[in-house]
């Protein structure tokens, strides 16, 4: 349904928990590495739980590699940052969008963002926020352009 994009990724857990929300969802994740983990780690498995066979996943060995085979989508290209103050919810996301997160002390590259700064989206926090977990955001994200495309959405 749509696409998540983790690039470089840092904590196991996370990803594998996020690896189940896409599984969960209909939707494809793409690791960019470098991670900071193996992908076959236990500790991504065990967030993952049962799911991460029926998991819909490319594993790309660069940022430069993964732009060159999708940058004909760059319009739907959609970056989660804290350094924007454009809210998620006020986008349209349509059925395979994809979703961008960066690596959890890391964010994401500025130059891939400014690729299509128009398309940076942020996650409203109070005055003490800095950031939230990743799979927490991928997953307040990620359910908004479902709800704004729940027609598309195959339930059980």
């Amino acid at each position: 349904m749509f696409n998540i994009v983790l690039v470089h990724p840092q904590i196991p857990q996370n990803t594998g928990a996020i690896g189940r929300l896409c599984v969960n969802t209909d939707s494809k994740l793409h690791i960019v590495k470098p991670t900071c983990f193996e992908i076959n780690d236990k500790n991504v498995k065990r967030a993952g739980l049962d799911y991460w066979d029926l998991l819909d996943v490319t594993v790309w060995e660069s940022l430069d590699a993964f732009l060159e085979a999708n940058e004909k989508n760059i319009d739907r290209f959609f970056f989660a940052t804290t350094k924007t103050n454009k809210p998620y919810f006020e986008h349209t996301f349509k059925t395979g969008d994809y979703l961008f997160f960066g690596g959890e002390s890391t964010g994401l590259p500025m130059e891939l963002m400014q690729k299509k700064w128009e398309n940076a989206i942020t996650i409203p926090m109070g005055e003490n926020g800095r950031s939230l977990n990743q799979a927490m955001a991928v997953g307040i994200v990620l359910y908004d352009a479902i709800r704004q495309n729940f027609s598309d959405f195959k339930q059980k």
